[in-house]
């Protein structure tokens, strides 16, 4: 191969360096001589131009003799783009930055972002990270129901009328509850359980109706199937208070009894302890309430003002407890057990607390872990329980006591005729105008 470029003059073999077998010194010899082609004329300056190499399907590219190296004939178009821009459409310069179009050299920024397509997929990511968070809430909660009680073991029930008939019983169960609680909310450390309060809740198209059935109410004890025995006690005829059924035989007797004093078919079965009655009030910060007349209850620890205040979950307890200060004792602790479960609800059922999972978690929370309910109870069975105890103080529902016609041996008589027509106005989910003066 040629060491040399094209034209040169002179003895090869006289070079010494690298190679060379001359010893004669560099400066000593003459250099050869190069004899170059006429230059070309002048021609503006243009930038380097970089050699392209021919496709090599193409084969020899003539333009490339003499090396290829050497400047470019007059009116020669290599084809090199040397990354510069200088207009026409549909050319851009590296890195994206920008580009220059539209045929009048103007400058073309990037594409405007497609907001529409980012509105809509924010909107997906939204529906579904709600999605996944609502699925996982309701079997969070779902599992955290005690599903305790078997209304199937409940005999001979009267035909279920229109609407549906919650039977919502608060005990005195001190379960779970430390020896510090018990004092703080004056619960005392009596063993087993009974019902301080029991309301019927019947939620229907005209409206919801809260009726509180008296601790102290003479009822008959029918004929019932023990819960836990199994074994038929036949009727006879006794009567007793109607909290004493509770505590005879359970949720089950209780129910069994309710329907057969008032022929109510009872749907669903509800039961709540102090201690996560405390805790449901503190989970929400406290209820508001109303309080007409000052009232004080050594029994129960209530010392209660006049006017609008704020109860924490101690003061609530004692505020439902309370009877001995009243004249009317368990009929008016009634009447405050209605007020404040309606507060409560409505008070919990509110946006701040739904959407606040801060609170929201804590509330259901404290409720599910101490509520106690029958086989059949769904989560979306009790949370319209819950809107319909709200509605109660919403203008759209009735609360009244279950009328009484007079007393017997200490034990409240309820009126038979208007439990009756009351009884009647609720299996057909008409409105109640049986009042219980």
């Amino acid at each position: 191969m040629n060491d040399w470029p094209d034209r040169r003059t002179g003895d090869r073999s006289d070079r010494y360096g690298r190679g060379s077998a001359s010893p004669q010194p560099e400066g000593a010899r003459a250099m050869p001589h190069i004899q170059r082609r006429p230059s070309s004329p002048q021609r503006p300056q243009m930038p380097p131009q970089r050699p392209q190499v021919p496709p090599q399907s193409q084969g020899y590219d003539d333009r490339y003799q003499d090396g290829g190296y050497g400047n470019p004939e007059p009116g020669y178009d290599s084809g090199y783009n040397t990354g510069q821009v200088y207009g026409g459409s549909g050319g851009s310069g590296r890195g994206g930055g920008g580009r220059r179009g539209g045929g009048d050299g103007g400058y073309v920024g990037r594409p405007a972002p497609d907001w529409r397509r980012r509105i809509k997929l924010g909107a997906l990511t939204l529906v579904v990270v709600l999605l996944v968070v609502s699925v996982s809430t309701y079997f969070w909660a779902d599992s955290k129901l005690k599903r305790e009680v078997d209304l199937s073991k409940v005999i001979e029930r009267p035909e279920s009328g229109d609407g549906t008939n919650y039977l919502i019983v608060g005990s005195d169960s001190r379960e779970g509850m430390s020896a510090e609680e018990k004092k703080r909310l004056r619960t005392g450390s009596a063993e087993g359980k009974r019902t301080d309060s029991m309301m019927i809740l019947h939620d229907g198209s005209n409206g919801p109706t809260l009726i509180s059935l008296p601790r102290d109410s003479n009822v008959e004890i029918p004929s019932f199937v023990g819960s836990e025995s199994g074994k038929k006690f036949p009727g006879t005829g006794r009567q007793v208070k109607l909290n004493a059924a509770y505590a005879e035989d359970g949720p089950e007797l209780l129910v069994r009894t309710v329907e057969f004093n008032t022929g109510l078919h009872i749907d669903h079965y509800v039961e709540i302890g102090f201690g996560g009655f405390a805790k449901i009030v503190d989970a929400i910060g406290g209820v508001e309430l109303d309080i007409p007349k000052a009232f004080k209850d050594k029994k129960s620890g209530a010392d209660f003002k006049a006017g609008k205040q704020t109860l924490n979950g101690e003061q609530s307890l004692a505020f439902v407890r309370t009877r001995y200060a009243f004249a009317g004792s368990d009929l008016d602790r009634t009447k405050n057990q209605q007020k404040f479960l309606a507060a409560l609800a409505s008070q919990t059922a509110t946006p701040s607390t739904i959407i606040n999972p801060f609170k929201l978690y804590p509330t259901m929370g404290a409720g599910l872990d101490t509520l106690i309910v029958d086989k059949d109870m769904s989560l979306w069975s009790l949370a319209n329980m819950f809107f319909a105890m709200k509605g109660v103080t919403g203008g759209d529902g009735t609360s009244m006591n279950m009328p009484i016609s007079g007393s017997v041996g200490g034990n409240l008589v309820w009126d038979k005729a208007k439990v009756k027509q009351l009884v009647q106005q609720l299996n057909n989910d008409e409105k109640v105008t049986v009042s219980s003066d």
